[in-house]
């Protein structure tokens, strides 16, 4: 099947040098990795239960949103244990080190990505 996207020039060549180096025959192999990678992920945050220990590294633009994260980590004291912040510049890096029900952590990874000044969160899974 065909499709197109909408992608930002810059965010396009950085892939295109990436899955070149990365010696993929063509962007379409590339782009069809990427997105089972990301489906792999969703899974395993969707299908963990119990009690777990995660990790949530993000990056975000620290004057558009700063409040509303604070907002957000007040909300899930009841799993957040530790978190490490630097700053880059006008963006920053957050790890908040999570140890709780996996729906709960789960539930604070979404949340984190619905803003639109955070770039990305990703999330380091281990269970209890």
């Amino acid at each position: 099947m065909r499709t197109s996207f909408n992608i930002p020039d810059d965010l396009l060549a950085e892939f295109d040098q990436t899955w070149q180096t990365e010696g993929f025959d063509s962007r379409s192999r590339a782009v069809r990795e990427a997105m089972q990678e990301y489906i792999e992920a969703h899974i395993e945050l969707e299908t963990v239960s119990g009690d777990v220990t995660a990790a949530l590294a993000f990056d975000y633009q620290h004057e558009r949103v700063i409040r509303e994260l604070h907002d957000v980590q007040h909300d899930f004291q009841d799993v957040i244990t530790t978190t490490s912040h630097t700053h880059e510049g006008d963006w920053c890096l957050e790890t908040v080190f999570c140890r709780g029900e996996a729906a709960r952590v789960r539930k604070l990874a979404y949340r984190l990505r619905d803003f639109d000044a955070v770039g990305q969160v990703k999330v380091l899974l281990l269970r209890s």
